[in-house]
């Protein structure tokens, strides 16, 4: 049984948009996309090499060939996309037909696996986390209906911060195989120091792995994200892609990043995250008001307060924004921390214990 078998009839049968870019990207005059011949009005020098007057290649070669070393992939196992909100958005499409299919997901998790669905109009079935966040293994692999097509793992998790072990992945995948695609979201595993999951893909054809330079690689304003899977799903996606989903710029920005040089950068904020991540964890668990701070191997923390909400209002009243997750399943009374820099992390503790001793 081929992988494609789960996708929609009407998507493989489709008849993909073809761009004026793919017909031929390098001619040395090019009269056939409608395109401006002279450079933008106010186009400042460093950006007049970009050509921003032409359409961008709608998967840049140089950038797939990187991210392929990066991830330790080959070529046409990649599908680069704006962030890995549209991976999740193009699989949905793919393989989720309107008022039958249905995805899987485990809550409290990232919300745009859900958001994507209900868009969709494909079902949810949520199998929830443990007692300690941790996954249940044996209810995905055994009790999900034949409706699900994708099965949505997110390692490290947003917001808890919590791991799923390779070897429960690969459980997962095999026992859902010739039934469903199952999705590692691994925007955080940078700061896990753990292997990922792309390493299975060339023995399961239903493991796709979702990455992006939004967080480790501080390049969220690039838009910037891919999917790492075999090259029938590659193929797939791609005919329902947009015609250019990148922009020139944000592609330059991740060449950029992607240098000896950037990614020995990257290595050291990294490095300084985790530590910084590990110092956090220790001084909030001292202060009063915190109950609990779950472990997270991601570049946030989740912490439980006894009055989640007034320290909501403290941190905001200060200048210091946080993400309430309280209202997500089991987390009540949490906030999610984002771990910024030293200087930005002491103010917000600085503000949590002034709020303490005016309470």
């Amino acid at each position: 049984m081929s992988v494609l078998d789960l996708a929609r009839p009407e998507i493989l049968a489709l008849q993909a948009y073809s761009s004026a870019r793919r017909e031929a990207a390098q001619a040395a005059v090019m009269l056939n996309a409608n395109e401006a011949p002279w450079p933008p009005s106010g186009n400042l020098p460093e950006t007049r090499a970009l050509s921003l007057n032409r359409y961008p290649e709608p998967q840049p070669q140089a950038l797939i060939e990187r991210l392929a070393e990066l991830y330790g992939v080959g070529s046409s196992h990649v599908l680069v996309t704006r962030g890995s909100d549209e991976a999740i958005d193009l699989l949905l499409r793919a393989f989720c037909r309107p008022g039958v299919d249905a995805i899987a997901l485990s809550p409290p998790t990232f919300g745009m696996y859900a958001v994507c669905a209900a868009v969709q109009g494909a079902e949810r079935i949520e199998v929830a986390l443990d007692a300690q966040f941790g996954l249940d293994v044996q209810a995905l692999c055994e009790s999900l209906p034949a409706s699900v097509k994708l099965v949505f793992l997110c390692s490290p998790n947003n917001p808890t911060g919590a791991c799923v072990p390779l070897v429960d992945i690969e459980r997962i995948a095999y026992a859902l195989r010739g039934r469903a695609l199952v999705i590692v979201d691994e925007a955080y595993i940078e700061f896990a120091d753990l292997p990922s999951a792309s390493g299975l893909i060339a023995h399961h054809t239903n493991l796709g792995v979702l990455r992006t330079l939004s967080k480790a690689w501080a390049l969220a304003g690039a838009r910037i994200g891919c999917l790492l899977a075999g090259t029938e799903i590659i193929a797939l996606l791609r005919k329902i892609l947009a015609p250019y989903p990148l922009s020139t710029p944000s592609v330059a920005a991740a060449l950029a990043a992607l240098t000896a040089a950037g990614m020995s950068l990257t290595r050291q904020r990294i490095a300084l995250t985790i530590a910084e991540r590990e110092r956090m964890a220790i001084a909030l668990k001292r202060l009063p008001a915190v109950l609990d701070v779950l472990p997270s191997r991601a570049n946030f923390l989740c912490v439980q307060f006894e009055d989640a909400s007034r320290a909501y209002r403290t941190l905001l009243s200060g200048g210091v924004v946080v993400r309430d997750v309280s209202r997500q399943p089991a987390l009540g009374g949490c906030l999610r921390l984002s771990i910024g820099t030293r200087e930005e992390d002491s103010r917000l503790l600085e503000l949590l214990i002034r709020g303490e001793a005016a309470a």
